[in-house]
């Protein structure tokens, strides 16, 4: 008997959820209830949780010999390209409806913080497209981003928390004894300036300077501006705070979900002397759940270890990890919980300190909180350090200013010297051991320089 995805139809009803600000609208005309207005969050944090309370958990996985053909099946494909338009309606509508609704402040907030939810969504939606390997699919990602003027998660999420994931260098991931509130400045700065030294790398290995329109932090930015000028033009200036509010609603909805989905996981630093590094990335350093509501709404972005493991592979096809630390409930909830920065550390500080068999002295703590939280957590294993086997690097300093392509491993990106990558810097004939060693995968932002499989043509 051939598998079948029990949730194909199911992941359609992620397209109601951009129509909710017609719904608003629609029902505060019916009505004359402000309510309405509010239906974003009304949704997605008080209904959403409850259907994951009541429908329960689906830990199912396709099997192997259906990965491809599921990735293949353009059905999907099309279900995440269809947010976009539906997303882009519901700004524009709302918008008209704020300028023009004679609504009071409060009414007008209410929708503008509904549009910031679907904008949130929005995020998770360029999320998925933004790791695709196909250019089209990263420039509809760019697109979903420009409404939250958030354009340089583009860059930041693929080439750097992706590649330094779990580790104090993140600034998206959170640690333990570090409140929401604290992780929100530290991650949206940390964020903007991790994703432009990214670029302006890029372009100091093609001796260029990054003030230019291909710097991608720039040419999200310059999409953002047009979208909401053009707003501003068409409705007027007085639609510019609105406009603020729904930007900020949307990128906390983002960050709320990376403060509860490596809260407190570390990757150990392994390696023989001179050569250390941080382990690579397991099903272990992510929190993952199998609640039906959320994940549908989120294309399976709770199955998180596995997106780490397989960061190119599209959201269908995701796996639950079977020894993955995981959630007591669904996104949707854990947001709520992390809104309340007491309950939130008496459910999850227990939950990170059973992930490390009681050693508290294994997770990433919040600087200023060690003490405190080691006091509350004593010591009760041996620290066990694993040992990372350095089997790649030889193999790259005798394959040197040949015929070499360097393979990575986790997504098939291909580095050839003959060809070389010049949009990496790389202009062709640049030998592989060039390459400076902290580079990573272009592709995946998973697998480091070490990491690549080499093999000689000569």
């Amino acid at each position: 008997m051939s598998w079948r995805d029990a949730k194909r139809y199911l992941w359609i009803f992620g397209l109601a959820m951009p129509l909710l600000p017609f719904l608003a609208v629609v029902g505060h005309q019916v009505s004359g209830w402000g309510v309405w207005l509010w239906l974003g969050p009304i949704v997605i944090l008080g209904i959403v949780p409850l259907i994951d309370w009541t429908a329960g958990l689906d830990p199912s996985n396709p099997p192997d010999d259906v990965i491809k053909s599921l990735e293949d099946d353009r059905y999907y494909r099309w279900l995440t390209y269809l947010f976009l338009p539906l997303q882009y309606a519901g700004f524009v509508f709302a918008f008209w409806y704020i300028a023009t609704g004679d609504l009071s402040v409060l009414d007008q907030v209410g929708l503008a913080v509904t549009v910031g939810f679907i904008g949130g969504l929005g995020i998770n939606t360029a999320h998925e497209l933004g790791h695709k390997k196909e250019s089209h699919e990263r420039w509809l990602s760019k697109i979903a981003l420009a409404q939250t003027f958030y354009g340089h998660f583009y860059i930041e999420h693929n080439r750097g928390h992706h590649v330094r994931v779990s580790t104090p260098a993140d600034p998206a991931s959170s640690r333990v004894g570090e409140s929401f509130y604290r992780f929100w400045p530290r991650t949206v700065a940390g964020s903007f300036a991790s994703a432009w030294r990214l670029e302006a790398k890029r372009y100091a290995r093609r001796s260029q300077h990054p003030w230019r329109l291909g710097n991608d932090v720039l040419n999200a930015m310059l999409m953002s501006i047009v979208l909401w000028a053009v707003m501003v033009i068409w409705l007027g200036p007085g639609i510019l705070p609105f406009l603020v509010i729904q930007a900020v609603v949307g990128l906390t909805l983002l960050e709320a979900v990376n403060y509860l989905e490596h809260y407190g996981m570390l990757r150990q630093i392994v390696g023989v002397p001179g050569k250390e590094r941080f382990e690579r990335v397991e099903a272990r350093h992510s929190w993952n759940s199998n609640n039906i509501a959320t994940n549908v709404l989120l294309y399976h972005l709770q199955r998180h270890s596995d997106h780490h493991s397989h960061p190119t592979r599209r959201f269908q096809a995701l796996r639950d990890a079977k020894d993955a630390p995981a959630l007591p409930t669904g996104y949707a909830g854990m947001i709520l919980l992390a809104l309340v920065p007491p309950l939130w550390n008496r459910v999850m500080d227990p939950r990170v300190a059973a992930h490390y068999d009681g050693d508290m002295g294994l997770a990433n703590i919040q600087p200023g909180k060690r003490e405190r939280v080691m006091r509350r957590f004593p010591q009760q294993s041996v620290r066990v350090e694993p040992v990372l086997q350095d089997s790649v690097t030889g193999s790259v300093a005798v394959l040197t200013g040949g015929d070499l392509v360097a393979l990575c491993p986790g997504c098939g990106y291909t580095y050839d010297e003959r060809v070389g990558d010049t949009r990496e810097g790389f202009p062709a004939g640049t030998p592989f051991a060039r390459i400076p060693d902290g580079w990573c995968c272009p592709d995946c932002g998973v697998r480091e320089k070490v990491d690549f499989v080499i093999t000689s043509l000569q």
